[in-house]
């Protein structure tokens, strides 16, 4: 647009005029999120698409826990809000009990044929383990959510996606741009971030509270979480002690009659990625997978620590974790497979732990004890260790130019373990059952 032409100039008072007309949504701005004068808070609309007769309820906002720091991707903001509004002398920020949570995830055509729609899969977990007492506050609880409507120019409520704020032109000339669509989620539940634990032996009964949920809702309600990182995993304290809490479910899935997730595309936070998953082997997901993160995060928590008070306080550059970072997702997975393939050569990567946080070496011992049980203790040979062998067999004919061998590779212990998850997760989980009964001593 050059505006030191005529055509230039027209151009720029269409645009304006263009832009005084459009519609607000299109904008950027969100009708259902309003500053109340009465009450001196944000309001936050939410209506539950998932029933057959949306109902809607007004959310009186106390805290935002989590900020969209990007214009592009999911945009993802939480909001911690009350169902009664603060009173004229109280100040907003305040404790809520209602988390919110608002995105703009990716999705697969309508809202009815969104399989992996969160809020779809959230009320599944909610009503799988609503007869399980054992699980109570171990996972956030549907309260109503799904995909956010707005009206379009003819007053009709559409959908609120990325499509729909472009326009069908633009959309058009876009070509491979993902949709994405508006999705809200309201839950029950507040926890803390990980970075609020206060020593390894909570960090231990934190996550097996976290892992123990996870095996009761594939249990209970057939799904896969597929992104077990240390953001997703929160922190309560209540009067019984410390507890944690396993959140997000966008990258969720449901899983066969067998087992496995149904489909197998790469999720996660690349530091905490399975094998299997950096890779995109096959056969599909399992939950061992996510129990290979778990590995992951404790070496990871123990290595650079999880608040500003267990920091390493030297160079962490050299130490052999660092290469589970990166943009190369083969040369992670080779680097983990190198790492994780027997017990010695894992040592390279506890012995970078931070040695000035207390019971480091108790920690030490746990994500070993983890290891073994998932890559060690298998009377099958074909289900040990990480790395793909390469056996040299000798030839019957004595002649053989190539020097009387031949080469056979042995089977992938990952997709070999993956046939007996189930089996292998127990004894997972009944390890770390012990370590916690430990830890709880020290609290």
């Amino acid at each position: 647009m050059d505006v030191t032409t005529a055509a230039g100039r027209l151009e720029l008072i269409g645009f304006l005029v263009n832009w005084s007309f459009c519609e607000l949504p299109k904008l950027g701005y969100d009708p259902t999120i309003r500053f109340n004068r009465v009450h001196k808070c944000f309001t936050i609309e939410m209506a539950d698409s998932n029933e057959s007769k949306p109902t809607q309820t007004t959310y009186y906002l106390r805290k935002i826990v989590v900020f969209a720091e990007r214009v592009f991707g999911r945009h993802t903001r939480c909001f911690v809000v009350g169902r009664q509004p603060p009173s004229l002398e109280a100040n907003c920020d305040h404790s809520g009990d209602i988390l919110i949570k608002d995105a703009w995830p990716e999705v697969s055509g309508s809202a009815e044929d969104d399989m992996r729609d969160e809020s779809k899969l959230l009320k599944r977990v909610s009503n799988g383990l609503a007869g399980h007492s054992e699980f109570n506050g171990l996972y956030p609880k549907y309260i109503s959510g799904g995909r956010m409507q707005i009206q379009n120019t003819h007053g009709d409520s559409v959908d609120d996606t990325t499509r729909t704020i472009l326009g069908e032109t633009v959309w058009a000339q876009l070509g491979d741009l993902p949709l994405r669509a508006h999705m809200r989620i309201a839950m029950s539940g507040v926890g803390e971030p990980l970075k609020t634990i206060q020593s390894i032996p909570e960090l231990i009964v934190v996550i097996y509270d976290v892992m123990r949920c996870h095996m009761g809702i594939l249990k209970h309600c057939q799904i896969l979480h597929r992104d077990i990182s240390e953001a997703n995993i929160l922190v309560r304290h209540d009067g019984t002690g410390v507890h944690g809490m396993l959140i997000d479910f966008d990258h969720a899935i449901s899983i066969t009659d067998d087992g496995y997730a149904k489909h197998a595309e790469r999720t996660g936070t690349v530091p905490f990625m399975s094998v299997s998953n950096l890779e995109n082997l096959q056969p599909k997901r399992t939950a061992l997978d996510d129990w290979e993160s778990i590995i992951y995060i404790l070496c990871w928590l123990g290595t650079f620590g999880w608040n500003s008070d267990t920091r390493p306080s030297g160079s962490v550059a050299d130490l052999n974790i660092a290469s589970w970072d990166g943009n190369n997702v083969m040369k992670i997975a080779n680097s983990k497979r190198d790492h994780m393939h027997s017990s010695d050569i894992f040592t390279g990567i506890t012995k970078g732990f931070n040695p000035n946080i207390p019971y480091i070496a108790a920690l030490k011992d746990i994500v070993e004890g983890l290891r073994a049980v998932l890559i060690d203790s298998h009377s099958d040979p074909d289900l040990r260790g990480a790395i793909i062998i390469q056996d040299r067999i000798p030839r019957d004919d004595s002649n053989d130019v190539f020097g009387g061998y031949e080469f056979k590779m042995r089977p992938d212990p990952f997709v070999e373990r993956a046939a007996h998850w189930e089996s292998i997760s127990e004894r997972l989980l009944a390890k770390l059952k012990i370590y916690a009964q430990g830890a709880k001593k020290l609290l």
